[in-house]
Protein backbone atom coordinates (compact mmCIF):
# COMPACT_ATOMS: atom_id res chain seq x y z
CA UNK A 1 0.00 0.00 0.00
CA UNK A 2 1.56 3.41 -1.16
CA UNK A 3 2.01 6.04 1.92
CA UNK A 4 -0.57 8.46 2.36
CA UNK A 5 0.20 11.71 0.21
CA UNK A 6 -1.87 13.96 2.40
CA UNK A 7 -0.63 16.62 4.37
CA UNK A 8 -1.91 19.77 5.99
CA UNK A 9 -1.64 22.70 3.25
CA UNK A 10 -2.67 25.46 5.03
CA UNK A 11 -4.62 27.04 7.53
CA UNK A 12 -7.14 30.04 7.87
CA UNK A 13 -7.41 32.76 10.34
CA UNK A 14 -10.00 35.39 10.35
CA UNK A 15 -9.00 39.12 10.78
CA UNK A 16 -11.20 42.21 11.68
CA UNK A 17 -7.56 44.03 10.30
CA UNK A 18 -5.95 41.97 7.17
CA UNK A 19 -2.95 44.72 6.73
CA UNK A 20 -2.42 44.94 10.77
CA UNK A 21 -2.65 40.63 10.92
CA UNK A 22 -0.04 40.60 8.05
CA UNK A 23 2.48 42.86 9.38
CA UNK A 24 2.24 40.82 13.01
CA UNK A 25 3.16 37.58 11.05
CA UNK A 26 5.72 39.45 9.60
CA UNK A 27 7.88 41.56 12.26
CA UNK A 28 7.88 38.71 14.37
CA UNK A 29 8.11 35.85 12.83
CA UNK A 30 9.84 37.20 9.74
CA UNK A 31 6.93 35.60 7.13
CA UNK A 32 6.56 36.32 3.79
CA UNK A 33 3.32 37.97 3.00
CA UNK A 34 1.57 36.89 -0.11
CA UNK A 35 -0.19 39.79 -2.29
CA UNK A 36 -3.56 40.78 -1.14
CA UNK A 37 -6.87 38.58 -2.84
CA UNK A 38 -10.12 40.44 -3.22
CA UNK A 39 -12.85 38.38 -4.40
CA UNK A 40 -15.10 38.76 -7.24
CA UNK A 41 -17.97 36.48 -5.91
CA UNK A 42 -17.99 37.55 -1.89
CA UNK A 43 -18.07 41.35 -2.07
CA UNK A 44 -15.41 42.53 0.99
CA UNK A 45 -13.74 39.00 1.01
CA UNK A 46 -10.03 39.69 0.95
CA UNK A 47 -7.17 37.77 2.08
CA UNK A 48 -2.87 37.21 2.26
CA UNK A 49 -1.23 34.05 2.82
CA UNK A 50 1.98 34.19 5.55
CA UNK A 51 4.70 32.05 4.38
CA UNK A 52 7.00 30.96 7.08
CA UNK A 53 9.93 28.82 6.18
CA UNK A 54 8.84 25.47 6.61
CA UNK A 55 5.42 23.91 7.04
CA UNK A 56 2.14 25.05 6.02
CA UNK A 57 1.17 28.29 5.55
CA UNK A 58 -1.24 30.77 7.08
CA UNK A 59 -4.42 32.62 5.19
CA UNK A 60 -5.45 35.89 6.83
CA UNK A 61 -9.01 36.43 5.77
CA UNK A 62 -11.58 39.26 6.66
CA UNK A 63 -14.52 40.72 5.22
CA UNK A 64 -17.13 43.28 6.34
CA UNK A 65 -19.03 40.53 8.72
CA UNK A 66 -15.69 39.66 10.79
CA UNK A 67 -16.40 41.71 14.15
CA UNK A 68 -13.69 43.54 15.93
CA UNK A 69 -12.93 41.20 18.97
CA UNK A 70 -13.07 38.24 15.93
CA UNK A 71 -11.06 35.61 18.52
CA UNK A 72 -13.81 36.36 21.28
CA UNK A 73 -16.72 35.31 18.78
CA UNK A 74 -14.43 32.30 16.88
CA UNK A 75 -14.12 31.09 21.05
CA UNK A 76 -17.44 30.99 21.91
CA UNK A 77 -17.72 28.57 19.22
CA UNK A 78 -16.49 25.22 19.28
CA UNK A 79 -13.45 25.34 16.33
CA UNK A 80 -9.43 25.50 16.38
CA UNK A 81 -8.17 26.90 19.61
CA UNK A 82 -4.12 28.15 18.69
CA UNK A 83 -1.61 28.08 16.15
CA UNK A 84 1.70 26.17 17.36
CA UNK A 85 4.57 27.86 15.49
CA UNK A 86 8.26 25.82 16.11
CA UNK A 87 11.43 28.38 16.13
CA UNK A 88 13.57 25.57 16.95
CA UNK A 89 15.27 26.18 19.62
CA UNK A 90 14.73 27.49 24.00
CA UNK A 91 17.08 30.02 23.35
CA UNK A 92 14.58 31.71 20.54
CA UNK A 93 11.38 30.99 22.26
CA UNK A 94 12.67 32.91 25.12
CA UNK A 95 14.38 35.45 22.47
CA UNK A 96 10.47 36.00 20.96
CA UNK A 97 8.71 35.98 24.51
CA UNK A 98 10.73 38.77 25.29
CA UNK A 99 9.91 40.55 22.42
CA UNK A 100 6.33 39.91 22.74
CA UNK A 101 6.63 40.90 26.54
CA UNK A 102 8.20 44.67 25.85
CA UNK A 103 5.38 44.99 23.38
CA UNK A 104 2.10 44.03 25.89
CA UNK A 105 1.53 40.57 23.70
CA UNK A 106 2.63 38.07 25.84
CA UNK A 107 0.13 35.93 27.19
CA UNK A 108 1.96 32.93 28.77
CA UNK A 109 5.90 33.21 30.04
CA UNK A 110 7.80 30.61 28.94
CA UNK A 111 7.78 26.65 30.32
CA UNK A 112 8.13 23.52 29.83
CA UNK A 113 4.55 21.74 29.29
CA UNK A 114 3.40 18.52 31.02
CA UNK A 115 3.42 17.08 27.45
CA UNK A 116 6.89 17.90 26.96
CA UNK A 117 7.09 21.23 24.98
CA UNK A 118 8.95 24.05 25.75
CA UNK A 119 6.69 27.43 24.69
CA UNK A 120 5.47 30.15 25.29
CA UNK A 121 1.86 31.70 24.64
CA UNK A 122 1.19 35.24 22.25
CA UNK A 123 -1.90 36.85 20.83
CA UNK A 124 -2.16 38.19 17.39
CA UNK A 125 -3.67 41.41 16.96
CA UNK A 126 -6.55 40.12 17.11
CA UNK A 127 -6.57 37.82 20.15
CA UNK A 128 -5.79 34.47 18.61
CA UNK A 129 -3.40 32.24 20.40
CA UNK A 130 -0.16 31.45 19.16
CA UNK A 131 1.82 29.18 21.04
CA UNK A 132 5.81 29.98 19.92
CA UNK A 133 7.43 26.24 20.54
CA UNK A 134 11.05 25.08 20.85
Amino acid sequence: MAANPMKVTHVALWTADLETSAAFWSKYFDASIGERYESRRRPGFASRFVELNAGPSIELMTGPWVPDDVARAVAEVPGWAHIAVSVGSCEAVDTLARRFDEDGLLVSQPRMTGDGYYEAVTRTPDGSLVEITS
